[in-house]
This record gives C-alpha cells, structure tokens and sequence, in this order.
C-alpha cells in the first residue's frame, strides 16, 4: 500500500464534493485527507485528496475521478515537486505552572499560542503532516482536550505544472 496526494479542479458547484467522495465511496476507495477551496478563480474550486491502495488502486482512483463531470483537470502531487501543509489547532489542559513547558514545545514548531483560558491553552500549528505528528508526540505528557486537523492541501512547485482555464 502507498498514499498518493491528488489534486483536482473541480466547477465550483453545489454537491460537487459530495459526487467526488460518492465515487470513493461507492467503488469503496478510501479517503485519508480532504480538503476543498474556492481558487483564485471563483468558478473553480481546488480538492486535495490523500488516498491509498496498490499501484492499480490508484491508477484506477485517477482515471475515475477524471471522468467525472466537474472534474476540470486532475493531477499526482509528487512529494519532491510540491508543497504540502496542514493546519492543527489543539486545545490543551494545562496548569499555570505547565504553561512554559507547553509554551517552549509550540515555539520549537513555531506554533501560536491563539487562546488562553484558566485551565487550557489553543494552539496553532502548520506544516507538513509529520511535523504536526511530531509536535503531538511531545504533547504526550499533557492532557489533549480536543484536536481539530484540516488535512493536507498542496500545490505543485514552479509554475511548468500550473492549470490555467478559460
């Protein structure tokens, strides 16, 4: 099994999230990540799928997906030739007197402290899917009230790859 990171432009039209995953769904592919935004271009909106299976899994996931109809263009975000970031906001129980610990930890991955109450702090972090995994693993000796993940969205790097429509 390996993961791939599919890029779609996608009509920006009612439902048209909800046909992509109903394919996936329905030929019983599974979706790691999904994150959908409108473009710089309102009439489109920009999906980012993560997904995993064998070689033909994916080559077939591809192929389908290019065959829906507000599927303008789809292509592999290759790991080497792209960008990838997520965004984590985590919500931690925290005395007064574990507060600089959790502090230190969040400067080291450049996090933001967002929100500050008596007894927990929210915290802010992006980056790449391993970087967040690793700051949450340092969080381990600390209480995780609620953790809220978007998933990953990625462009290609350069501009060879850019889609441009008309």
């Amino acid at each position: 099994m390996q993961k791939k990171v599919f890029q779609l432009l996608a009509n920006n039209t009612s439902g048209v999230l909800s046909r992509i995953s109903g394919l996936f769904s329905r030929r019983g592919y599974n979706i790691e990540s999904i994150t959908a935004g409108v473009t710089a271009d309102p009439r489109y909106t920009r999906v980012t799928i993560v997904t995993s299976g064998d070689d033909e899994v994916l080559e077939q996931i591809e192929k389908q997906v290019a065959k829906l109809v507000d599927i303008k263009d789809i292509k592999e975000l290759k790991p080497d030739e792209s960008v990838y970031r997520e965004l984590a906001l985590v919500k931690v129980r925290c005395a007064p007197d574990e507060r600089p610990s959790i502090i230190a930890i969040t400067d080291i991955f450049r996090g933001k402290i967002v929100d500050v109450a008596t007894e927990c702090l929210i915290i802010e972090i992006t980056g790449g899917i391993e970087k967040i995994d690793k700051f949450l693993d340092l969080l381990e000796g600390h209480e995780i009230l609620e953790l809220a993940r978007t998933g990953m969205a990625g462009l290609s790097r350069g501009i060879e790859n850019v889609t441009f429509l008309p």
